[in-house]
């Protein structure tokens, strides 16, 4: 009996000192109010691990419940994001103005340049227009290559094209098999969808599509020189590795209307980046596509279009220039400048730390349309500097004026460099 008693005792104690311990460990409330709200809220106390999200969202500035909703004053995991907009996503497109909306952040600004939401909304990688014009048109339930449909309905009253709105495309209106087909298997890649299974297609939806880099995308750098990889992650310094979640994993068969993908197994940048049909010039593989291509090309200007071909107009000139002429600059003479903020804003993924810095006084290379390059500088001697966005590699090169190439005046799309500069595989 005095051993029932004591063991009872010892169990009792033993249940005391692990309630105890418990109680310890449990995490203590972490309180933060961030200046934008005002609003106290307790997210922290169980999400202080989690890394910054970007330099440019600091979350003393914005808190967590601003974008990702939530209930700001309770402890309970359950309760508390039981109210999240968008899951672990709030720039999906069906939330992301009320996450990532205002005249503030990136809706309804009086400077076009900020109205990333309506531009990104409009573009051909969340309309998917193109893809559906031209398999329309290929079976006859069109009379032209003109986009009429999207992925959802839209409106652009202001857009350039000409294109003012789109309604959404409804398979069930559809009576071709073939565009049911497509319909059925071949909506993956716009910026809407949920991606294909395999680890190599893995990416989010609507803006974290592109500035969520994955698992094995380079890491972005923090501002203490460490570095961090994974989900919680804003950048504008985007690898080729996450626009190939999308771009140059394989091919839709017409006839089946089913996606093929790649079987050439790449295993390493000069065969991952581009198809073995492609022909690319060294530039074209060694840079990053956001090197290149601008943020009007990528994430759209704001108006609605048929297919990428009106949208696209980076070309090699852009940057080499012609026989007759050295590409367009810029010399930065006001420090509000549009690519101050530029640059800024990749400085604040941490890729920049140190290593590049424009100055009043630099000149730049601008596009056709006067934008900004903001990572190409020149430099004495007649030779210009590109810093890559995504690799913080620096490269040097010199405009075609002055050298042997013999282009044609009227040959300036990259294919008619690759005549000469095309990469052997």
């Amino acid at each position: 009996m005095r051993r029932s008693l004591l063991a009872a005792s010892a169990l009792l104690l033993l249940a005391l000192l692990a309630a105890l311990w418990q109680e310890s460990c449990r995490s203590k409330p972490v309180a933060l109010t961030p200046v934008l709200t005002g609003q106290v809220e307790y997210c922290l106390t169980c999400h202080a691990d989690l890394p910054e999200i970007s330099r440019s969202h600091p979350v003393k500035t914005f808190g967590c419940v601003l974008c990702h909703g939530g209930e700001r004053l309770s402890l309970d995991a359950d309760l508390a994001h039981s109210t999240m907009r968008g899951g672990k996503n709030p720039s999906g497109f069906s939330v992301v103005e009320a996450s990532c909306g205002g005249d503030n952040c990136h809706s309804g600004a009086a400077a076009d340049y900020r109205n990333h939401i309506q531009r990104a909304t409009s573009s051909i990688q969340a309309t998917y227009a193109g893809a559906i014009a031209s398999i329309r048109y290929t079976f006859g339930a069109q009379p032209d290559l003109t986009a009429r449909l999207g992925i959802f309905a839209i409106q652009a009253p202001q857009s350039a094209s000409g294109i003012t709105g789109l309604a959404a495309f409804d398979p069930a209106q559809e009576t071709n098999p073939a565009i049911q087909a497509f319909a059925q298997d071949c909506l993956y890649c716009h910026l809407s969808a949920q991606p294909l299974a395999e680890d190599e297609y893995s990416r989010f939806s609507g803006c974290a599509a592109c500035h969520t880099p994955l698992s094995d995308s380079p890491p972005t750098f923090s501002e203490n020189g460490g570095s961090h990889r994974g989900v919680h992650t804003l950048t504008t310094a985007i690898p080729y590795t996450q626009c190939n979640r999308c771009h140059n994993r394989g091919n839709y068969d017409l006839r089946s209307m089913t996606f093929v993908p790649r079987d050439d197994h790449p295993t390493g940048r000069l065969s991952d980046y581009y198809q073995p049909i492609a022909q690319f010039a060294r530039c074209e593989w060694t840079l990053d596509c956001v090197d290149c291509h601008t943020r009007a090309e990528v994430m759209g200007d704001g108006s609605l279009y048929s297919g990428k071909k009106e949208i696209q107009y980076i070309q090699c000139r852009t940057c080499h220039g012609t026989l007759a002429e050295l590409p367009n600059t810029k010399t930065l003479t006001d420090p509000n400048d549009l690519a101050f903020r530029l640059a800024f804003l990749n400085e604040s993924a941490g890729h920049f730390e140190s290593a590049w810095r424009l100055e009043v006084g630099d000149t730049i290379l601008v596009t056709g349309k006067g934008e900004p390059l903001w990572n190409i500088r020149t430099l004495s001697g007649g030779t210009y500097e590109l810093f890559d966005k995504a690799t913080r590699q620096r490269f040097t090169f010199r405009p075609v004026m002055g050298s042997g190439c013999q282009q044609k005046a009227d040959e300036q799309a990259s294919q008619d460099c690759h005549k000469c500069h095309a990469v052997e595989r």
